[in-house]
């Protein structure tokens, strides 16, 4: 998953508004993990029906179903789905930024925003979304 495309163009007023609702933050998920089109993760069946929540998906041969949080940075998360866009803006806009900030910031715990970037600092590695030094930088001050 790519974060740094969902923030193109976006600036700090405008991430609430993109990012308002659980529901527009859930479509955007799933439209970005089956971009390429479904695949069941437990048989490899293509073909799929509406889950019981929201834009997840259902496998039409085994029933498995599939959030469309499941297996992305956002899996698990202890925090809303607005709230943990807007944090992920903020850590790709500034990848140095504190977790002591953060938590002031959005009222939440320290160790929670920790957790929280650590994945976010984990999935930009991935996409070598950042140069190398500010990767060694962070690495440094997360451990």
């Amino acid at each position: 998953m790519d974060l740094k495309r969902f923030f193109k163009d976006l600036n700090e007023e405008n991430v609430d508004h993109v990012f308002d609702t659980e529901e527009k933050c859930l479509k955007l998920l799933a439209d970005d993990k089956w971009k390429d089109g479904y695949v069941c993760k437990k048989c490899g069946n293509t073909n799929y029906c509406s889950g019981r929540t929201p834009y997840s998906r259902r496998c039409t041969r085994c029933k498995y179903e599939e959030s469309a949080k499941a297996n992305t940075v956002f899996h698990r998360c202890k925090v809303s789905l607005p709230l943990a866009f807007n944090i992920s803006f903020n850590i790709c806009s500034n990848p140095q930024v504190s977790t002591y900030k953060l938590s002031d910031k959005f009222n939440i715990r320290q160790m929670t925003c920790w957790r929280f970037k650590k994945n976010i600092m984990q999935c930009l590695d991935d996409n070598d979304s950042l140069p190398s030094e500010t990767k060694k930088e962070i690495k440094r001050k997360l451990k």
